[in-house]
């Protein structure tokens, strides 16, 4: 017969379980220990990975897949080394549940000089408040339920990480076994403030000739997808992107027109939404990377923003007006415009890596990073997830048309240096029957690249584009100085020294086809290491330079 009292460790671990935590990633170190033996014997799987960092973002890429994700490590020395991967989630919205292993309760109130610590033990948590949406430590099992659901509700409902500080001597103290955990309700909108919201979107979008819609990053975050796309179906708009809602849906889809970052956007999609007489912008963040420099040009008296939590239309805001409803209160009331009427050219038509367009290798040339991507249009396949390094991968991937059912992650607001490989390990461990497809320059790669061993060690099986440009390309595009240079690897070569199997070295066309044909016969990782020009990049990247070279005024 079951006990009904169980301990905190197997209280959180259940909860983790029921919002969808399948896997914990982790680094082990003494303060943690007892709450890792506590995991072994749960249903949730222990993942080891090489850093505290990587773990922060292998469960942010996890979250991107399962819509929330875990990682531990030791008080102190571990979970500071993981606080840029959670600075990450929480910019970009992503709910990541971050359990530290701390010191035991006395510790706290004794403050002996203990390894790991910085003699004020709240430094840590005071440091986590500022970048989850909720923080606990947890002191009694008494008082651990309420808190553990507390923040575990909070990352639900903001999808932003939360902490929870777990000391060594609460990890085994009794409490009640949870029941069934409670999602948090969504909000709910001032009926007053929405009624007059979509009134006057109404009457801006009745007037209006050539609308055109913004699908934002926050409609994937919030899981709005199906709200979005019934938008769409019932008025027949014209949408875009930016890179931070890319694949909200298809980009097979009839309305999508395509991928929208103000002067850097392809001629078309650039003209058809400066010229829109109504934007309606859903949950999108107007970051620098998003707006091609905040270069959007946006007539304000033309604009309604949407976002998760609040409606600015002209040059005014209605707060307390939720996302959800504003888009299904619009759907309601809105008609289907004639498609002949809205100038829709579908993207397809004008992407700048088409997968319609025949792609006929020259064996004997070099490869450049736009022939690269054009080939990669016809291989990436059907709900694939494409992974994106920030810098030359980020931007010429972001402009690839995706196949259908593909989700595309790139740390495109944050932009730190490195997640991808972490993220991939996620991702991977995630959705182990979809593909992850994985582009990495040299210069990220080198920051975090150890857990190319724990991806060979649990058996997932990535495809990993490894491009090598000799360096820092996306420094190099804002100012060339030799602080850019990195030291020459053979990438190809760890995966035999991480105990995998044989990576590929390619240069020309010809080789790369060879290497595409031997990885479709292998059932393992896969890793292709490519060779490109130093300065070899997309436009938009150049352009992005110039832009981040004029901000910080650099010659």
């Amino acid at each position: 017969m079951t006990s009904e009292k169980i301990t905190v460790a197997e209280y959180l671990l259940i909860r983790l379980k029921q919002i969808g935590v399948d896997h914990l990633f982790g680094v082990p170190g003494d303060f943690v220990l007892g709450f890792f033996n506590q995991v072994l014997k749960s249903e949730v799987k222990y993942v080891g990975t090489c850093n505290e960092l990587n773990a922060a973002y292998a469960a942010d890429g996890y979250a991107r897949i399962r819509g929330v994700g875990a990682f531990s490590s030791t008080f102190g020395v571990g979970e500071l080394s993981a606080i840029n991967g959670v600075a990450g989630a929480y910019a970009e919205r992503v709910p990541v549940v971050v359990i530290t292993g701390s010191p035991a309760t006395i510790n706290f109130r004794t403050k002996p000089l203990l390894h790991h610590t910085l003699g004020d033990y709240r430094i840590p948590l005071r440091m986590f408040e500022k970048i989850t949406a909720a923080s606990t430590q947890l002191m009694s099992g008494e008082t651990a339920p309420g808190e553990i659901d507390r923040v575990l509700s909070a990352c639900m409902a903001h999808q932003q990480p939360v902490y929870i500080s777990l000391p060594a001597d609460v990890v085994m103290m009794k409490c009640n076994r949870p029941g069934t955990f409670d999602f948090p309700a969504p909000d709910r909108s001032d009926p007053d403030a929405l009624a007059e919201a979509i009134r006057e979107t109404l009457e801006m979008l009745d007037k209006a000739h050539k609308p055109v819609v913004i699908g934002g990053v926050e409609l994937i975050r919030f899981k709005l997808q199906n709200e979005f796309s019934g938008l769409l179906d019932k008025t027949g708009f014209p949408y875009v992107t930016m890179m931070l809602g890319k694949t909200v849906l298809s980009e097979h889809h009839p309305q999508f027109i395509g991928l929208f970052e103000g002067d850097r956007s392809r001629d078309y999609v650039r003209e058809r939404v400066e010229s829109a007489d109504c934007v309606l912008q859903l949950g999108e963040l107007m970051t620098d990377f998003n707006t091609g420099g905040f270069t959007t040009a946006l007539d304000d008296a033309k604009t309604i923003s949407a976002n998760i939590r609040s409606v600015k239309i002209k040059h005014h805001f209605y707060e307390n007006v939720y996302l959800r409803d504003f888009m299904l209160g619009l759907t309601a009331k809105l008609a289907r415009r004639d498609a002949a009427t809205l100038e829709i050219q579908h993207a397809v038509d004008g992407c700048v890596h088409r997968k319609t367009e025949q792609y006929l290798p020259d064996v004997q040339q070099p490869l450049t990073i736009q022939r690269f991507f054009d080939r990669m249009s016809h291989f990436v396949e059907n709900d694939a997830i494409v992974i994106a390094e920030t810098g030359v991968s980020l931007f010429s991937a972001a402009e690839m048309l995706m196949p259908e059912g593909t989700t595309f992650i790139g740390q495109t607001f944050y932009g730190s240096i490195g997640y991808t490989v972490g993220a991939t390990l996620g991702a991977s461990m995630a959705a182990q029957d979809r593909r992850v497809v994985l582009f990495v320059g040299d210069g990220a790669f080198q920051v975090t690249c150890q857990d190319l061993s724990t991806i060979i060690r649990y058996g997932l099986k990535p495809v990993i584009f490894l491009l090598n440009n000799d360096g820092y390309t996306i420094e190099r595009v804002i100012v060339d100085r030799p602080y850019n240079d990195i030291q020459p690897w053979r990438y190809h070569k760890l995966v035999e020294v991480f105990g995998g199997s044989v990576g590929m070295d390619v240069h020309t066309e010809g080789e790369l086809e060879d290497a595409l044909l031997k990885a479709s016969t292998m059932d393992s990782l896969v890793f292709i290491e490519v060779h490109t020009g130093r300065l070899d990049c997309p436009e938009a990247l150049r352009s992005a330079g110039r832009s981040m070279a004029k901000t910080n005024q650099l010659n």
